[in-house]
């Protein structure tokens, strides 16, 4: 199950999975991103946050994901991934593989710094 909201004014997409990934996790939030992105030319930011990373129910909910990330990796200026998870940096490697955008890790008690971060000027 996978939580997600999109702070509109900052330009913010927050994720909360609680429990393994699934394929209408991906359908979801695809309406809400491309409804968000139909007027605005951007995400400033996302903010993953999940003290574990739970993985994917399957290899269907996997590939949902990667496909949501090769239709929106060019409008997402950075991504805050805020996790106390060894899957961290395999995630990090990833996403700085696959994205332009910039990526950084946060420990999970550093929730507030990884949105200041998202919220600053771009270096």
């Amino acid at each position: 199950m996978l939580d997600y909201s999109i702070l509109k004014a900052e330009g913010i997409l927050q994720l909360v999975p609680h429990a393994p990934l699934n394929e209408k996790d991906f359908t979801g939030l695809t309406v809400a991103v491309d409804s968000y992105l139909s007027a605005h030319p951007k995400l400033h930011g996302v903010l993953i946050y999940s003290q574990e990373f739970p993985g994917w129910e399957n290899f269907g909910a996997f590939s949902a994901h990667m496909r949501f990330a090769r239709q929106h990796h060019e409008q997402i200026e950075r991504i805050a991934l805020v996790t106390d998870s060894n899957f961290a940096a395999v995630a990090e490697a990833l996403g700085k593989h696959f994205t332009a955008a910039k990526f950084k890790h946060f420990a999970f008690v550093d929730d507030k710094a990884a949105v200041e971060w998202l919220q600053s000027e771009p270096e």
